[in-house]
This record gives C-alpha cells, sequence and structure tokens, in this order.
C-alpha cells in the first residue's frame, strides 16, 4: 500500500486531502498540522523551514512514506528545496493558481487571495509576471480569513459580513479569485457569499491530485480492497478543541488527531 504525508500548518490542508483521497481512495493518508505555530503566515523563514522540515521527515521515516505533500502555500514557496535535500521520495507543493486564473478571466482582472507571507513572496511575484503579464492582479494578504476556515472545521459558523468588509477592494472588480492557501477552500461558499457577484474561484486542489496519482503511478480505479490501515491525524500540540475537530476528521475517513509530543516542539 502507498503511503502519503500530508502536511500544513492548520486544517487548510485538508482541503488538499480531500481532493487526494477522492482520486486515491486506496491509499493511507498521515496528515500532520503543527498548530503549536499556527499561523505559518507569520513565521519567520528560518523557523518555518526547521518546523517543517522536522515535522514532515520524522513522519515520513515513520511511516516509509511513498510520498509528501506540503499543503501549504506559505511553506511551499520556501521550503521544498531544503525538504527535498533531506528526503529522497517526492515532495509536492503548492503554489497559487494563477496560470489558470489568467486563461479564464475575461476582464483580465484576477484577486489572489492568500497569507501576508505568500503575498508578500518573491517566488509570488515571479508567478504573475510568468503566467499573467497581460492581467491586472490584486492581491489580498489575510491571516483573518486562516482563523475564519480554521473556526469553521470546528463548527464555529464564519462571519459574512467579516468577510465581505476583508473582500471590499474587489466588490465588482474582479471576475478571478486565486485560493493562494489551502485554508480558503473550505470557506468558498463564504466567500462568494461576501462577494455579492459571479466570480471564478481557482484553487490548486484538483491539479495537486493529479499530480500526486502520476508520482505514486496510480489510477482511482485501482482500489485495494485489503486496505485496512487507517488514515491518521498528527497534531503539534493539544488543542481545547479536538473534540469538535475529531467529529470533522471522521467525516473525512481521518482517525482521531494523535499527539505528536515531542518536548522541543514548541511555539517560539
Amino acid at each position: 500500500m502507498k503511503k502519503v504525508v500530508i502536511f500544513d500548518s492548520g486544517v487548510g490542508g485538508l482541503s488538499v486531502y480531500q481532493e487526494i483521497h477522492a482520486l486515491l481512495p486506496q491509499v493511507q493518508y498521515i496528515y500532520a498540522f503543527d498548530n503549536a505555530a499556527f499561523p505559518y503566515g507569520e513565521l519567520d523563514d528560518t523557523t518555518l523551514i526547521k518546523r517543517t522540515n522536522h515535522i514532515v521527515t520524522l513522519l515520513a521515516n515513520q511511516y516509509q512514506a511513498d510520498l509528501v505533500v506540503i499543503a501549504c502555500n506559505t511553506a511551499s514557496t520556501i521550503v521544498l528545496p531544503s525538504l527535498r535535500q533531506q528526503l529522497t521520495i517526492p515532495v509536492v507543493g503548492v503554489v497559487p493558481a494563477i496560470k489558470p486564473a489568467a486563461l479564464v478571466s475575461q476582464t483580465k482582472s484576477i484577486g489572489l487571495l492568500a497569507t501576508p507571507a505568500t503575498v508578500n513572496r518573491a517566488y509570488t511575484h515571479q508567478l504573475v509576471q510568468q503566467f499573467a503579464n497581460g492581467c491586472e492582479v490584486k492581491m489580498i494578504g489575510s491571516t483573518r480569513l486562516v482563523e475564519m476556515a480554521e473556526q469553521k472545521l470546528r463548527g464555529k459558523p464564519v462571519d459574512i459580513e467579516e468577510l465581505a468588509e476583508i473582500l471590499m477592494p474587489w466588490q465588482g472588480i474582479v471576475d478571478s479569485i486565486v485560493l493562494g492557501c489551502t485554508h480558503f477552500p473550505l470557506i468558498k461558499q463564504e466567500i462568494l457569499l461576501a462577494l455579492k457577484q459571479q466570480v471564478n474561484i481557482i484553487d490548486s486542489g484538483k491539479a495537486i491530485a493529479k499530480r500526486v496519482a502520476l508520482l505514486l503511478e496510480l489510477s482511482n480505479d485501482v482500489i485495494t480492497t485489503s486496505n485496512v490501515m487507517k488514515n491518521v491525524t498528527y497534531s503539534s500540540a493539544a488543542t481545547s478543541d479536538a473534540v469538535a475537530l475529531n467529529k470533522s476528521l471522521n467525516k473525512m475517513q481521518l482517525d482521531i488527531i494523535q499527539d505528536l509530543n515531542y518536548p522541543h516542539f514548541s511555539a517560539h
């Protein structure tokens, strides 16, 4: 059985997990999130690289994983080179879907919704120059939307009015929005409600799933009936609302959270 480690700072990577699992249900998934240092969009580069490399290599080695997915745009823009040096297996990252957004936009006015770190990365601006040269790309970097997605998965409603205020600069202007953070597909419907206009919403989930299938040389019509291994979720810090989160995880066919419980993990 193929084994895939999926990593994010929080629960946003579950949007990527859902796409990959839907395409490849015969794979065992190990989902890990570093909530002790959440949100990653506000970490310095050195800390982000150190924490991601440590957690991912630990679980990849423990499970003898066949592939790793860094399901975090903020981490993917900076951590992939060092992580690929440490691992001999494929490492798939996520990047803002600028190219497909530029292709579908009729008005050539695109919105990139991401974390402040992703918005400010040179890598992101290189993507815009390379794939959206003829478009006006407006960017909003928001940590608050990341928090909203986290809260929603724990059973708390999203404040549509607050969301509309954050997205106000795009009202009636952009016709396509790139979800440049894996948390944001979790609140896709709320984003559409807040904008009150027709827009194309684009994320990288399906493309990542197809990439994983290609690298693992698997297809969705190959089902292993002997699959008795559970998909498991690891957290870097115990949370008070773990019970609420476990309900959502169970719906996604992920086993309850197991605490990584390493004393050298801290938010500092």
